[in-house]
């Protein structure tokens, strides 16, 4: 199964892991491309949509969905798998929500830079396994 996970901040990508890695650019247009409509949708729903999960559709190969969430803050996490998955949908978020407070906590990351954390990383490839 082919998934990719991304994190986001003012649409502009800080991290994206894809399985397998034969489909990287075509995962990175799809994340880019779902990055676009969310950042639509927030700004035509404005505060309401903060907060709830949004479904990009038409910009994505008929074959993959994109889960995307949105925090407070503007970080936005978005998954795009295969549409015969669903086993990420919902925990894989939190998970990669969950991970991404733990790099936020740590003193030596600089907000807004590349998240290069060997635990959120490790973390990330292990959800990734679970699916493949």
């Amino acid at each position: 199964m082919e998934v990719c996970m991304a994190i986001a901040k003012e649409n502009y990508p800080l991290y994206i892991q894809s399985t397998p890695t034969e489909s990287e650019l075509t995962f990175h247009y799809m994340v880019h491309t779902s990055l676009d409509v969310v950042d639509e949708k927030i700004s035509a729903m404005g505060k309401a949509l903060v907060g709830q999960r949004a479904v990009p559709g038409p910009a994505l190969p008929k074959n993959y969905k994109a889960y995307g969430y949105v925090t407070i803050s503007k970080v936005k996490f978005l998954m795009v798998v295969d549409s015969s998955n669903t086993a990420l949908r919902d925990n894989g978020i939190r998970k990669l929500h969950n991970s991404y407070t733990d790099v936020m906590c740590d003193p030596f990351y600089n907000p807004g830079d590349r998240l290069q954390s060997r635990a959120f990383h490790n973390t990330v490839t292990s959800m990734m396994n679970q699916v493949c």
